[in-house]
């Protein structure tokens, strides 16, 4: 090639590389314009088992929506409301529906490093952490990789700000939606969305649309665009063993009466051997990752390496072979203990109980009902009396093993074929304005309440995640990084502004 023409070809690829984005620039303005609001909305208490702070936010959320012409209707629940609100662009075209939930996990704050988990700040890393800064530094240019902190800023909030301020973008250009729209509001996801299973049922024509796109979740842990098409279901059980009717003087009794938190121990250790694989009978049944499967999990990058840095850990259970494939898998998980006391509390006693709270995560394949059937099973095979109520006396005097069992599936897992029209269409939309393909996730491994829309509506749900990866979302001290907060407003409007 000439000198000339690679002169030339340089020239126009420094051009395209350098292109900005349709969206960026004013994605940003508006963007770090719309904080305060962001600020306020987190200012709003939202621990989802909070029904009077959940009517709070279902008020803000209200008044906004109003102000950008949306007809909205609160359906009522066994539980708390489901928020439906509707923009109709006009009525000869499609529907989509956007789902996001707006309650929040319980904060402890005394593990939270700031004075109020609901009263944002902003904070900049250093070599020790992240310390707070003045919300000022927004005005400069390399604001990116700050973090703007409180509960729910990603989990779930973040992305319906994101959202208003699309939509304020939209607006302020005499721009409308290239769809009807239909948000789906939960405000009790956290609860696992008791009221919403009913809902599908009994408000049908309230909730349907072509297609269901669900803004929750992380991105991939590159930070490239990032589309979900499914997610695993969730079912929990809670265990209890018993030993004395009170707890007792670990000195008097100490090698004559039974420790449950012991046999407790020994139960939840005999359920998955020395490389964490389940040993429950049938517990995999019907899963198996097939060339295809297999091709569209090894396209995800790699996360693997990065999952073990930022968790610390050497060694990964060996129920697939990446992390990718681990979570094609249901799993079963001790979420929580109890027995007696520790720390400063600690007595010298044999406990009365021991109770251990676990999940079960599910996938397309598994059929809840027979894994927890399974578990059952499993325990009366260790010679467990396995009952569903507290012990009678004549109970416990009768059996020398009993063990309570309770459980419950909150929803089953959903997936959606990545080969659909709709996900097609989704994937050229991030492909055309990012220049860069998605990560396709074949399945997340955490849950989503809306396998319900798919199963009895037949509407393809695909998730759309925003917010970054290390967010410590549902943990204290949880965030949303700048960058992704501004980014996320583009991506809104890239979607927004798509014909479907």
């Amino acid at each position: 090639m000439k000198l000339k023409h690679w002169i030339l070809y340089l020239f126009v690829l420094s051009i395209n590389v350098n292109a900005q984005r349709e969206y960026e620039k004013g994605a940003r303005e508006i963007g770090i314009h719309s904080l305060e609001r962001f600020k306020s909305f987190l200012a709003l208490a939202n621990d989802a088992s909070n029904g009077n702070e959940i009517q709070d936010n279902i008020r803000w959320v209200e008044e906004q929506l109003y102000i950008h012409d949306f007809e909205v209707k609160l359906l009522k629940t066994s539980s708390l409301p489901l928020m439906i609100a509707n923009l109709t662009i006009n009525n000869k075209l499609p529907t989509v529906a956007f789902y996001m939930h707006l309650d929040g996990q319980a904060v402890d704050r005394s593990k939270w490093n700031q004075e109020d988990p609901y009263k944002a700040v902003i904070k900049q890393k250093n070599a020790t952490g992240f310390q707070i800064i003045s919300w000022d530094v927004l005005n400069d240019d390399n604001i990116d990789d700050l973090r703007i902190f409180a509960r729910s800023s990603s989990d779930d909030k973040g992305p319906f700000s994101m959202f208003l301020t699309a939509l304020d973008y939209l607006n302020s250009k005499n721009k409308r939606p290239e769809y009807n729209l239909k948000l789906i509001l939960d405000f009790e996801e956290e609860q696992s969305s008791p009221g919403l299973p009913e809902s599908v049922k009994t408000h049908k024509e309230d909730l349907l649309a072509e297609l269901l796109l669900i803004f929750d979740g992380p991105m991939h842990s590159s930070g490239r665009p990032t589309l979900v098409f499914g997610n695993r279901g969730i079912a929990t059980l809670t265990l209890t063993t018993y030993g004395p009717i009170t707890a007792q003087h670990s000195g008097h009794y100490g090698n004559y009466i039974p420790n449950p938190a012991l046999a407790l121990s020994k139960v939840l250790a005999s359920m998955k051997d020395d490389l964490g694989r389940v040993v429950v009978p049938k517990f995999y049944n019907g899963v198996f990752i097939d060339p295809l499967t297999k091709k569209v999990l090894e396209a995800v990058p790699s996360e693997d390496a990065s999952i073990k840095s930022r968790t610390q850990i050497s060694t990964t259970d060996q129920v697939g072979l990446t992390y990718q494939e681990s979570i094609q898998y249901p799993s079963l998980n001790i979420r929580g203990m109890r027995s007696g006391w520790v720390g400063k509390e600690a007595r010298t006693i044999i406990p009365a109980t021991a109770t251990a709270e676990m999940d079960i995560r599910l996938v397309v394949e598994s059929d809840p009902l027979a894994l927890i059937a399974g578990v059952k099973l499993h325990i009366e095979n260790l010679g467990y009396t396995v009952l569903n109520h507290e012990p009678t006396k004549e109970e416990r005097l009768n059996n020398a093993k009993i063990i309570k069992i309770n459980s419950k599936i909150a929803y089953p897992a959903y997936r959606t074929d990545t080969q659909t029209k709709e996900g097609k269409w989704l994937t050229k939309i991030i492909e055309d304005y990012y220049s860069e393909s998605p990560v396709i996730i074949r399945t997340s491994g955490g849950s989503v309440p809306i396998s319900p829309f798919v199963s009895e509506l037949r509407v393809p749900a695909i998730g759309v995640p925003t917010v970054n990866l290390d967010n410590n979302q549902h943990s204290p001290n949880e965030n949303i990084r700048v960058g992704n907060y501004l980014k996320g407003i583009e991506t809104y409007l890239a979607i927004l502004t798509s014909k479907f």
